[in-house]
């Protein structure tokens, strides 16, 4: 199962990003658990300088914008097959 994090205090755009993720994982048939992060700190140690961002399992893909919902499930699904370990 995915992890997927929305980092952002949960601003209309932070909503959006959410909404196209949870889009992305239902397109490509995915499980995922979906966390949102709204405390400073917590997003402070992803290093990331603009939200809303968007974490999947561990590894920031994007921040700052919202991403098509083709990009997210294209690194949804990269980030699911097991060759993705590299």
């Amino acid at each position: 199962m995915l992890t997927v994090k929305i980092l952002g205090s949960g601003c209309a755009n932070c909503k959006k990003l959410e909404a196209i993720a949870r889009e992305a994982a239902a397109q490509g048939n995915l499980a995922a658990e979906f966390v949102k992060v709204t405390d400073m700190k917590e997003i402070m140690a992803y290093d990331v300088l603009t939200t809303p961002a968007l974490v999947i399992n561990e590894k920031v893909v994007s921040s700052g914008r919202l991403p098509p919902t083709a990009d997210v499930l294209k690194w949804m699904t990269a980030a699911a097959s097991p060759s993705s370990a590299a």
